[in-house]
């Protein structure tokens, strides 16, 4: 099997293997949901669905002579590199694996094997992303759509990344600012001042913490859950629907979405700083609900919450934590996973 890369807008012309999205005219290895994946590969990402069927050596894959992707990210980049380097990637399978989990759910556990060396392989993709192209979801911000725009980054990264896989200390430079700031964030998220309340009935984890931190940090803690509200000092909260949410999930189940616009429209009736709670609807990939004065681009809610303003609230945590509960177990009356 020797396969080469597609750009996702010639799929109608050639079949392909299809990574982390669909389309008719090939093989779908993806954790969309509703996606035709291949019950017996299906796993939570699409790179690990990708990685079980080289694992089995399914079949259908010696019909395609290409692997395509409608757009770039890390879980994207893995399963569609993995395919065109089917023996290097099982011989690094767990590592693409915590690659994956960590790119597309942010869920960072360092106690796991080889998932140090992931968060560098992670961060030294986001580096070289921002440094070199657009920010994640910012193909608007240059006027393209993401399955034209992606495709320079699929070239770039697809030929560079063994190199990275095979040393990583090479490219230290370009991995560490953020890799640090990770360990930083992780260090706070496991001190005392933070507190972690979890409530399984409705997935939610409440996450008390002095500042924000980055998203690996963050998430570290969130494993199992699909709700996460921060709750900083100066009464600052943002509540988000995680990413978990939006595929689908073969290790667990999982509640629906709830929709944070019914929420925000409740606590503006209680708001008295003068600014506005709003919140991205239940089909978002990560929908986020939080207090603004002007609204953030889907590429600024992506980013890391270090690069947010957070405004206070007029509403006590106490009472804020208490709306959030009676919106959420109220939706899921009844519901279960």
């Amino acid at each position: 099997m020797v396969l080469s890369y597609l750009p996702f807008s010639e799929i109608r012309q050639n079949k392909a293997i299809i990574v982390d999205c669909f389309h008719p005219n090939g093989l779908v290895l993806s954790h969309w949901r509703g996606a035709p994946t291949p019950a017996a590969l299906r796993e939570d990402t699409s790179a690990g669905i990708v990685l079980q069927a080289l694992k089995q050596n399914w079949p259908d894959l010696q019909n395609y002579r290409y692997v395509t992707a409608n757009h770039f990210d890390i879980d994207a980049l893995v399963g569609v590199w993995a395919l065109l380097n089917p023996e290097k990637a099982l011989q690094n399978e767990e590592k693409l694996r915590q690659m994956a989990v960590i790119g597309d759910f942010r869920e960072l556990d360092l106690s796991l094997p080889h998932a140090q060396e992931a968060l560098q392989l992670v961060c030294w993709v986001n580096a070289e992303e921002n440094t070199r192209f657009y920010r994640p979801f910012g193909a608007k911000e240059i006027e393209e759509n993401e399955e034209t725009a992606s495709v320079p980054k699929f070239r770039y990264f697809l030929e560079t990344f063994g190199q990275v896989l095979d040393d990583p200390d090479k490219f230290k430079s370009v991995w560490q600012p953020e890799y640090e700031q990770v360990l930083v964030g992780l260090q706070q998220i496991n001190r005392p001042e933070t507190k972690l309340e979890s409530y399984p009935d409705c997935g939610l984890i409440c996450i008390h913490t002095p500042s924000p931190v980055a998203y690996y940090a963050l998430f570290s803690v969130t494993k199992g859950f699909d709700l996460v509200l921060t709750v900083y000092p100066d009464q600052r909260y943002e509540l988000e629907t995680k990413y978990t949410t939006w595929v689908d999930l073969v290790s667990r189940d999982t509640l629906p979405r709830p929709n944070f616009k019914i929420l925000a429209t409740h606590l503006n009736k209680m708001e008295t700083s003068g600014k506005c709670w709003k919140a991205d609807g239940p089909t978002d990939t990560g929908p986020l609900l939080r207090l603004e004065q002007e609204s953030l681009s889907k590429a600024q809610r992506y980013a890391n919450p270090i690069t947010r303003t957070l405004h206070s609230s007029s509403i006590h945590p106490e009472k804020f934590i208490l709306e959030v509960l009676s919106f959420l177990r109220t939706f899921y009356q009844d519901i279960k996973p």
